[in-house]
């Protein structure tokens, strides 16, 4: 059989060469766990919500929409969206928390991983995000108000999926090389009214210093090189730059 370009990868990596050094190690929720429980009575849900997690420092993971991590998640990189109609920025997904849901915890988002290669040479994802307001109090008080033997109140019944009234994403990753990877970002308007995104691409540091790790007492720095790049310096990597262009 002959090797392909993701077979010579694959043995490239057996090798140490590290095309799996970045790759979508990104949590899709890393908040509500019993990693970051530190609740007197392990109570994990409640101490640590999605509402609490855009402010608050994870301790042992991060999450995003859509996100790449290098595999000890050091630095990380996903996107958040604003339709201009929510309170908050949509950088995470949403879920109900074992107490809220009928059947017990649940995502209530859209979103399909569509494809990978077993480098992560290539991924590409779908989300679906409203042009309105999201429902996550629909969401939240459908579910809380049924029982167990009830079906749940899914995302799918809300009237932003049965109208079409949502944005269609797909990111997509693309390696040039171990440390070279390409992000396109393809958005469409579904709906038959127009409607504003801001799309915010988001490039952080796990924040380990926090958390009094002696050997982790370096704070990375990130700085502007110019309006369209950035530089990123951290103890466990060489230099690293970023350039965003917008499409044609």
């Amino acid at each position: 059989m002959n090797q392909t370009t993701e077979h010579k990868r694959l043995q490239e990596r057996v090798d140490n060469k590290g095309w799996k050094k970045w790759g979508p190690y990104l949590s899709d929720r890393q908040w509500g766990t019993v990693r970051e429980d530190y609740s007197p009575h392990g109570d994990a849900w409640n101490y640590f919500s999605h509402d609490m997690a855009r402010s608050r420092a994870y301790r042992w993971g991060e999450d995003g929409i859509g996100g790449i991590s290098d595999n000890k998640q050091f630095v990380c990189f996903a996107l958040a969206f604003w339709n201009t109609n929510d309170k908050i920025l949509k950088e995470r997904f949403f879920g109900l928390t074992n107490n809220q849901g009928n059947h017990g915890e649940d995502v209530k988002e859209v979103y399909y991983y569509i494809d990978s290669t077993p480098t992560h040479s290539y991924m590409k994802m779908m989300y679906l995000y409203p042009t309105k307001e999201f429902p996550y109090k629909q969401l939240l008080t459908e579910n809380e108000t049924r029982n167990k033997s009830q079906d749940e109140f899914e995302i799918y019944e809300t009237d932003f999926i049965k109208d079409k009234e949502y944005f269609e994403i797909y990111i997509e990753y693309a390696k040039g090389d171990i440390n070279d990877i390409c992000i396109k970002i393809t958005v469409t308007n579904k709906s038959t009214e127009t409607a504003p995104l801001v799309i915010l691409p988001t490039l952080w540091f796990r924040n380990y210093w926090s958390w009094g790790y002696e050997e982790l007492k370096s704070k990375p720095i990130v700085s502007a090189v110019s309006d369209q790049s950035i530089k990123l310096e951290h103890m466990f990597f060489s230099t690293m730059h970023l350039h965003c262009e917008d499409a044609e």
